[in-house]
């Protein structure tokens, strides 16, 4: 991800509704603080682009460092969904985090996880990706005066990387 990436940042949380739930952003100078917050030091922020290398979608971690650890999330534009995109670059994502950093990894050593369950298709994502259903945290949010479950999962260093088709990896 790229400073100047906030525009297209900005034009994906207007794509759908549901983007909401990843944070508020609905001007430019939001998506420029979302922008500088997925670009600090306790964050790697992974840019999905088309082919014009423009930012559609995002895989990005918050690492605790102590831990060795990190809490992985991802979105795509709404109209870069369906194409399988979001699950190869999540594992992409995930095997370079998990990697050692002496091969070039992040040298973590557990990634996780949560998606509402009522959102299939980021629970395939995360299945595509090589992370395990761990539980369900019933009831965990409150959304439009509904009790919401939230699916969890985790992905550690020794589980089996997913077979995935390779992606460009542009430092």
């Amino acid at each position: 991800m790229r400073t100047d990436d906030a525009p297209a940042l900005l034009e994906a949380y207007r794509s759908s509704a549901d983007m909401a739930r990843q944070g508020t952003v609905t001007t430019l100078d939001q998506a420029r603080e979302q922008t500088a917050w997925l670009l600090s030091p306790e964050r790697r922020a992974t840019a999905i682009v088309d082919g014009n290398d423009a930012l559609v979608g995002l895989v990005a971690i918050s690492i605790d460092e102590e831990n060795r650890s990190g809490w992985f999330f991802y979105w795509l534009h709404a109209t870069h969904r369906g194409r399988g995109s979001a699950a190869r670059a999540a594992a992409a994502v995930a095997d370079r985090a998990l990697a050692p950093s002496a091969a070039g990894g992040w040298g973590l050593e557990r990634l996780e996880l949560g998606h509402r369950a009522n959102n299939p298709a980021s629970g395939a994502v995360a299945r595509a990706a090589g992370f395990v259903h761990e539980g369900t945290e019933r009831g965990k949010f409150l959304i439009a005066g509904e009790r919401l479950d939230v699916l969890t999962y985790g992905r550690l260093v020794g589980d089996p990387a997913p077979p995935h088709e390779a992606l460009p990896w542009l430092e």
